[in-house]
């Protein structure tokens, strides 16, 4: 069995999808739909920058889906596979289920761009800058990582956001709770804290403003049933009506991603086979996840694409 995957943020930086589009038409075409359905110019802003415009939530959300779908459409219409053919579940990690249900025909292309455009800056408009962190700890399990955010918050919000792999968690929630975390990491067995270069405190309560906003968004998008079923990041379990998905979406923005957890479900399910779209940041937590032998692959490039294609 095979499950297709998609990064989240992280994943982005300046010139992505360039050699894809000097490849292929097809990727030319997605990006101008984006482009479109966006009124922007993403796609220039993808390959030349500014680093820092890119690096914003409102614009990264959109670009690193845009280039994950145009990665797929290239291998579905220049390789003739059908992800209904060759595909049994996806996935994706934060904004990277929205990609996963816009390869699964849940979205359409323009609605996915228009819905991560908001949902961007939903996010970055509910905690003013400077008042919420994230931090990455290294070498930490789920147990550890808890047992240091309940220490650390002290009445402030201090929370597990992204359960990565068995050895990366990150936290999320008010600045000086995550400061304090990142100086108790020594205490609670853990290597390592390192805050992250992000403007907002993502996948904690502080962002229910930003949930809000998605319920009325997604209220009023066409959303259909996946072709195959989508493993959600806030259950780790797979899901394919319509109706839950719009709620399990909304719950995601405030909610832990279970990556960890869902790999070893997909797994357990019979998975051992991954492709990741776009990046190459979700192969590895596959691999330090998945107990027994599973096969990642990760599509960048028209290479990339021309290699799995022999395997297929």
């Amino acid at each position: 069995m095979r499950a297709f995957i998609f990064p989240g943020q992280g994943s982005q930086s300046v010139g992505m999808g360039l050699a894809l589009t000097q490849a292929s038409t097809v990727a030319r075409e997605v990006f101008q739909e984006v482009d479109d359905a966006l009124g922007q110019n993403l796609f220039k802003l993808m390959c030349e920058g500014p680093e820092d415009q890119l690096m914003l939530t409102a614009n990264a959300q959109p670009a690193i889906m845009a280039n994950a779908i145009a990665t797929l459409r290239v291998l579905e219409r220049e390789g003739g596979v059908s992800l209904v053919d060759k595909c049994d579940f996806v996935a994706g990690h934060s904004l990277g289920e929205y990609s996963a249900l816009c390869a699964a025909g849940a979205l359409d292309l323009a609605t996915t761009a228009r819905l991560l455009r908001l949902r961007g800056e939903a996010m970055q408009a509910a905690v003013p800058v400077g008042i919420g962190a994230m931090a990455a700890l290294l070498g930490a399990d789920i147990d550890k990582a808890q047992g240091l955010a309940d220490a650390a918050a002290e009445g402030e919000i201090c929370t597990v956001a992204n359960d990565n792999d068995p050895g990366q968690v990150v936290i999320s929630g008010h600045k000086a709770a995550i400061d304090r975390a990142i100086a108790l990491t020594k205490e609670h067995g853990i290597k390592r804290g390192i805050l992250l270069p992000v403007s907002a405190p993502f996948h904690c309560p502080l962002m229910q403003p930003a949930a809000d906003a998605m319920a009325k968004a997604l209220a009023d998008a066409l959303l259909q049933a996946p072709l195959v079923p989508l493993y959600a990041n806030v259950t780790a379990a797979p899901v394919a009506d319509a109706n839950m998905i719009r709620s399990l979406l909304v719950e995601q923005v405030t909610g832990r991603v279970r990556w960890r957890e869902s790999v070893i479900a997909m797994a357990a399910a019979g998975v051992h086979h991954f492709v990741e779209f776009g990046g190459k940041v979700l192969g590895p937590m596959v691999k330090r996840s998945a107990a027994g032998e599973v096969e990642v692959v990760s599509l960048v490039n028209i290479d990339d694409i021309e290699a799995l294609l022999k395997g297929l």
